[in-house]
């Protein structure tokens, strides 16, 4: 018997892209089993589109905003209720390939330690750059794109990643029910590479597929590449991720690069213009830690995955070099 999959699309005001990205997966060579839209609390239309013009999508509208995180971990519900293996999450504002669908779930197929893969993220504005090759933590503390606005002709080898992009792909449900959902403390930003890093803690990988393929705008939901909300959040959730993640030991290993990188960006911002909010972030950021600890949500540090964090924190440290060099 052939695994099951579903594809959760989040939707917040996405009726501009919303017929594309569904039209899309009309057209795959592999059609998903499922597909829900999780609308959260649209305002322009988007959800009576979807309801409208394409009945083969399960709808659900949510009454107001529950984040990227909340959205999707309904979606992942329903899925798991209805007996899927695989849960592909795709952002509104993207065209899929055609094989799309078909490639990520072949490469699912090969390896049962495989937690999630990444399809290759074009730009859809500039087709000839790269939006995200897979997703990279380094020991800066930043979060970055592989390949982003580098040539799309690049990056065309699978690769083991930190962390998959969760704007378009596929992970395993049997996985996302021993580590837990996405963290809806989280809310939106940096919870796709919170979820790859509880995967590797515990054994598993996350891969990038050249093969499957989506054309992407980008900030769609948030209006810009920098805005109040984005910079704030941001900044709170990358410290919520260390001290979720980092057992203490780490994290004084790491503490003299995690302090130039969070200088580094301090700087950045105010520059910018949103030094006050990266730095309320940043305080925000200890609060949700101390929250996130009593609720139980840090992960425990188990000496059986110690392997795992040696191989997690080298990869960190070639990870500066990668994000200082662009490469």
């Amino acid at each position: 018997m052939s695994n099951r999959t579903c594809v959760v699309i989040p939707n917040f005001n996405g009726k501009e892209y919303m017929a594309d990205c569904l039209m899309a997966l009309r057209m795959q060579t592999l059609p998903p089993d499922e597909i829900i839209v999780v609308d959260n609390g649209s305002t322009d239309g988007s959800a009576d589109l979807v309801a409208g013009d394409f009945p083969e999508v399960r709808l659900v509208r949510l009454e107001e905003n529950t984040g990227f995180c909340g959205g999707v971990n309904t979606g992942i519900r329903m899925a798991d209720e209805d007996g899927m293996d695989y849960v592909i999450l795709l952002n509104s504002d993207t065209r899929a390939d055609p094989r799309f669908v078909e490639e990520l779930v072949r490469a699912m197929d090969v390896n049962q330690q495989t937690f999630s893969c990444q399809a290759k993220m074009i730009s859809m504005r500039d087709p000839g750059k790269m939006d995200d090759g897979g997703d990279l933590y380094c020991s800066f503390g930043w979060a970055f794109a592989r390949g982003k606005g580098r040539s799309s002709h690049l990056f065309r080898k699978p690769a083991e990643i930190f962390s998959a992009c969760a704007g378009a792909a596929i992970y395993r449900m049997s996985i996302l029910r021993e580590i837990g959902l996405f963290d809806e403390n989280h809310f939106a930003y940096l919870e796709d590479t919170d979820i790859g890093w509880r995967a590797r803690i515990h054994g598993y990988e996350n891969l990038y597929i050249p093969s499957s393929r989506v054309l992407h705008v980008g900030s769609a939901a948030s209006g810009s590449v920098y805005n109040l909300f984005k910079v704030k959040n941001t900044s709170r959730n990358s410290i919520y991720l260390i001290s979720k993640n980092m057992p203490p030991f780490q994290i004084f290993l790491n503490f003299p690069f995690l302090f130039f990188g969070f200088a580094v960006k301090a700087v950045f911002f105010t520059r910018k213009g949103f030094g006050r909010e990266y730095l309320h972030g940043i305080l925000d950021g200890f609060r949700l830690s101390r929250r996130g600890k009593a609720e139980g949500r840090h992960v425990p540090y188990d000496p059986v995955n110690f392997p795992n964090y040696v191989k997690l924190q080298v990869e960190m440290w070639i990870n500066m070099f990668r994000r200082l060099l662009n490469v």
